[in-house]
């Protein structure tokens, strides 16, 4: 199947998806309408008929699915949801929320934990998702915290912290798609645009603040986390996953490494795969061997995370059998409970990437959003803040950062060498910030998907209270690229200093007054 030229029409299907999911509440049901919207959009076009429709809308969810990457997350997702699944009937996230309540004993302690093991994974935004979620759940549960709110704090430090770090997965994609004739490296372009990416700063900087501060929550956000001190189960996971863990026979005999030793072998296999992936042991033609960066970039995540997952179920087969903390039968009927725990986060996923591939590969969206940008006279000073916007748009309505990369950092940085060589930092910092927001809103984003996966949060409730907060922070970017813009031709160290520390200074005087002006009351659920 080729992209075809649709015009205004390849922008149809993510924009019914996106709008139909915040209105009925049904992801599942809104991704299948903007996906076979899609379908009819491109059958029309060629007219392939009523048959058409159904043949691409199928074709291409096999194709998604087929994807080597695409299976290799799926079935990490199965092993994840397995790996949980026998660390809870073994009684170590039991042991373990236990051990950490003695010691994180306010909701102010379990949020800035939170923060900071997100910080420290940033290796991979889904390796970070939902190996924070399945550590800090259990002890975010005992200090009242919603599940609302740890799926924001997880989304908030897995692709925010990922597109500042110079050694991960999404750093060895923008440097993949930097242009190489503009007498700049990628790496460098990388590192030059850390402290200007204003969205991934300042997201941190809220994280850090709504953990300290008591009572700082506004919009929906406020009405789940007073949901959560006046229940007993701070708990907004889908049905079908709650059946499946409920099941469990949760053993008494279970110690807090039964937790820490399978997490940790789960963290150490996925970082050796990634470089056994990415060639670090292997030398090339030259003789030479990769550098450590080289390899995270050129590596296959979904394969590491996989192989991790299934060397961390053989940790958890000789940790917990030897020690009758459950018989060999149960041990993988175990397996297969955990496996199904994870079936509703799957379609979602592989729903989201079909409707990705309508946009991409199908209608071509990006290619008419991008066209249009190009196509506009923009005056120099605003360019990064509409870059910022418009790539904030195009990851929104496609649900991904990476794909946004690809169309508009070639783009951008053509653009400024043009008109603004000064610019041109400034403008793919802007680019990647815009990006990351439009993702970390999106409810079709594989990253917001896995984050209310990694918390057992219902996927609808943390979209609709994490999107005020994002759009706070983007609010404030937009307007610190725009004194970027003016500020630049004054040196770009001297342009990070106004526009950084001006920026912090709105954030924290917004963030001091939304509390009071739009808390929510809790309704019942």
């Amino acid at each position: 199947m080729e992209s075809i030229d649709v015009g205004i029409w390849s922008v149809l299907p993510p924009v019914i998806a996106i709008a139909l999911a915040l209105i009925t509440k049904e992801v599942i049901f809104s991704l299948l309408f903007g996906i076979v919207a899609g379908a009819v959009i491109y059958s029309a076009a060629l007219g392939l008929g009523v048959v058409g429709v159904f043949t691409t809308t199928i074709d291409l969810m096999i194709h998604k699915v087929a994807d080597s990457d695409n299976a290799a997350m799926i079935i990490f997702l199965a092993l994840l949801g397995a790996l949980v699944a026998l660390i809870t009937r073994a009684g170590g996230s039991r042991a373990y929320g236990v051990w950490a309540s003695r010691r994180i004993k306010t909701q102010r302690s379990a949020g800035l934990v939170t923060a900071l093991l997100g910080v420290l994974i940033f290796i991979d935004d889904y390796f970070n998702c939902l190996t924070v979620g399945t550590v800090m759940r259990p002890i975010t549960d005992r200090q009242k915290m919603s599940r609302e709110k740890l799926a924001y704090f997880i989304d908030a430090t897995a692709a925010p912290i990922c597109v500042i770090a110079p050694i991960s997965s999404w750093a060895a994609s923008v440097i993949s798609y930097y242009p190489t004739e503009t007498g700049v490296t990628g790496m460098e372009a990388f590192i030059g645009s850390i402290p200007m990416n204003l969205y991934a700063i300042l997201t941190i900087f809220m994280v850090v603040s709504l953990a300290v501060r008591k009572n700082g929550d506004f919009g929906p956000m406020s009405a789940a986390q007073r949901r959560a001190l006046e229940s007993e189960i701070a708990d907004t996971q889908p049905a079908s996953a709650d059946d499946e863990l409920s099941k469990l026979d949760v053993s008494n005999k279970g110690k807090v490494l039964d937790l820490l030793l399978p997490v940790a072998f789960l963290v150490i296999f996925s970082v050796l795969a990634m470089l056994w992936y990415g060639g670090y042991w292997q030398a090339g033609e030259d003789g030479a061997r990769k550098s450590l960066f080289q390899a995270f970039g050129d590596t296959s995540a979904g394969f590491a995370l996989a192989l991790g997952g299934f060397g961390a179920l053989f940790v958890a087969f000789f940790l917990f059998t030897p020690r009758k903390l459950f018989s060999f039968s149960e041990f993988f009927a175990c397996i297969i409970q955990g496996a199904k725990s994870m079936f509703t986060a799957i379609v979602i996923l592989t729903l989201a990437w079909t409707i990705s591939g309508v946009c991409r590969d199908l209608l071509g969206t990006g290619v008419y959003v991008a066209g249009v940008v190009q196509a506009s006279s923009l005056p120099v000073a605003l360019i990064p803040a509409i870059m910022f916007i418009v790539a904030a748009a195009l990851s929104f309505a496609t649900g991904t950062a990476w794909g946004t990369f690809g169309i508009l950092i070639p783009i951008t940085i053509n653009i400024c060498d043009i008109v603004a060589p000064y610019l041109s930092i400034t403008a793919l910092s802007a680019v990647l910030a815009g990006s990351v927001f439009g993702d970390h809103c999106s409810p079709i984003s594989d990253t917001t998907i896995l984050s209310s996966t990694g918390a057992r949060c219902n996927h609808i409730a943390h979209v609709s209270t994490q999107i005020p907060y994002a759009v706070t922070v983007a609010c404030v970017c937009f307007a610190g690229y725009i004194v970027a813009g003016f500020t630049a031709a004054l040196g770009f160290a001297v342009s990070v200093a106004i526009t950084l520390l001006s920026s912090l200074v709105v954030l924290s005087a917004v963030l001091l007054i939304l509390p009071k002006v739009f808390r929510t009351q809790a309704k019942p659920v």
